[in-house]
């Protein structure tokens, strides 16, 4: 018999339902705010959200969620797991995306499959102790054997919700692409293990827990052709597809260049639009891309802390949603983010843009909003990022009884991130508690963090940056 959930007696429950009759900035309405809300799940799914005195007395599993917000579980639609194992390196700590790429590829050079298993672990844990409760990930090199069948296999022993991409390199230095050779793949190989996992791994299902997109890395890394026939399969099967794009100046000029094109022009080309595609950063995006973008129902994934950190710039959110854009947050590589935070992106999104467009130009709900159902979007999920009856039971839960939150009683909703950001009491995934108090409920993670430092200190030193 389905296993029932009951969450009851939040201080306030925000469903992210816009209603039907929207005023003003579509994302500043989040639907409907219910003090004292609460819901009731039963197999992973919601039956019933609303003031706790209207739902069901009893369930399998009751919490009491007095003191807290709950909102949807965060959606993150842009990542590298791989890199939390390379945090912090002194030499790639000041430098912008290319050399900041160049001074890491050699460590990188040395994974094998039990790094992407415990990266992906450890990172998927910190996004669910944020609140996260679906990740897609971008892994694009695959040395010594390493497979996302690895990544995978993390994913489904943390219970977190996943979007595995198959990335992919075939353009290396020798033939005037950025990565070294000897990680990038002969593009019948990638196409071929294309193909392999999704046939072995992709869940089309409502409600899946896991499921495959195709995802050359970059402009810079991959041949056109390559982008053309990825494109192709992934349609041929029903995936998505993911790429990086518009990230710098120096991506600009490098397409500029190599191919005669900007980025729109370039995705065109290569039929790389569509409601099938979300791109990453996009940070110089023109206007008439946008309005590309808008037009072809084509998503971003923004991460705004990975472009202040390799000051790649401030992408023009502000002018994606008003053209009404798809738009997502991504948390991007812990090597240059250095954090799995999701209420710290959409803090760090609603900040950028009053930096750029002024006090108003963003609000903390609207932020929420991309955080949430604007990721699902991107991702082509209908069944996450709200809480509603025939959503998944996917759930973040913010005790606000702590010094962070006190004086902001007026607004809780909103307090989430003028006051964060803070880390989830509780992250509930497809009905199941990944996070309860503030601790990883799935996994050990002592064993967690052991396996993981063993494993980035296996890196440095096999590339001479440790002992």
């Amino acid at each position: 018999m389905a296993e029932t959930l009951l969450l009851k007696n939040a201080d306030l429950l925000c469903t992210m339902r816009p209603a039907r009759d929207m005023t003003g900035r579509a994302g500043d309405d989040v639907g409907r705010e219910i003090p004292g809300g609460g819901l009731f799940a039963r197999g992973g799914v919601i039956e019933a959200v609303g003031s706790s005195a209207d739902l069901p007395d009893n369930a399998d599993i009751v919490l009491d969620m007095q003191g807290h917000v709950v909102i949807p579980g965060m959606v993150n639609t842009h990542h590298h797991l791989f890199q939390n194992l390379t945090r912090a390196v002194p030499a790639a700590q000041n430098a912008p995306l290319f050399s900041w790429l160049q001074t890491l590829y050699p460590i990188w050079s040395n994974i094998g499959p039990e790094h992407i298993y415990w990266s992906t672990a450890l990172g998927l844990a910190e996004l669910a102790l944020s609140g996260c409760t679906t990740s897609s990930d971008h892994l694009y090199l695959y040395p010594n054997g390493a497979r996302l069948d690895d990544a995978l296999g993390a994913a489904a022993d943390v219970g977190v919700r996943f979007h595995g991409t198959r990335g992919s390199m075939s353009i290396g230095e020798s033939e005037g692409g950025l990565p070294p050779d000897n990680l990038c793949a002969p593009e019948p190989d990638i196409l071929a293990d294309c193909q392999r996992v999704i046939e072995a791994h992709h869940n089309p299902e409502r409600y899946a827990m896991q499921r495959i997109a195709l995802a050359p890395c970059s402009p810079f890394s991959v041949s056109m052709d390559l982008m053309r026939e990825t494109a192709r399969m992934a349609r041929s099967y029903g995936v998505g597809m993911h790429t990086h794009l518009a990230e710098n100046s120096e991506d600009i000029d490098y397409s500029l260049a190599t191919f005669g094109m900007r980025p729109g022009d370039y995705i065109e080309a290569v039929e790389w639009t569509g409601d099938d595609v979300w791109h990453a950063h996009c940070v110089q995006l023109t206007a008439e891309e946008i309005r590309l973008f808008a037009r072809t129902g084509t998503g971003v994934a923004h991460c705004p802390c990975s472009n202040m950190r390799l000051a790649s710039g401030i992408a023009p959110v502000r002018a994606m949603l008003d053209a009404g854009m798809k738009v997502g947050l991504g948390v991007d590589g812990s090597a240059s983010s250095d954090s799995g935070h999701m209420l710290n992106e959409a803090r760090q999104t609603m900040l950028l843009q009053r930096v750029n467009q002024g006090g108003n130009a963003m609000s903390a709900r609207e932020a929420l909003a991309t955080a949430t159902r604007g990721g699902a979007s991107v991702l082509g999920r209908d069944d996450i990022g709200m809480l509603a009856p025939g959503m998944a039971a996917d759930i973040a839960c913010f005790d606000r009884r702590s010094v962070d939150f006190a004086g902001s009683d007026w607004d809780m909703l909103a307090s989430l991130l003028f006051c964060g950001p803070v880390k989830a009491s509780h992250t509930i995934i497809n009905g199941r508690i990944v996070v309860a108090e503030g601790q990883l409920a799935s996994m050990d993670m002592a064993r967690l963090l052991s396996n993981h430092r063993r494993m980035a200190h296996d890196l440095m030193v096999k590339a001479g940056h440790a002992s």
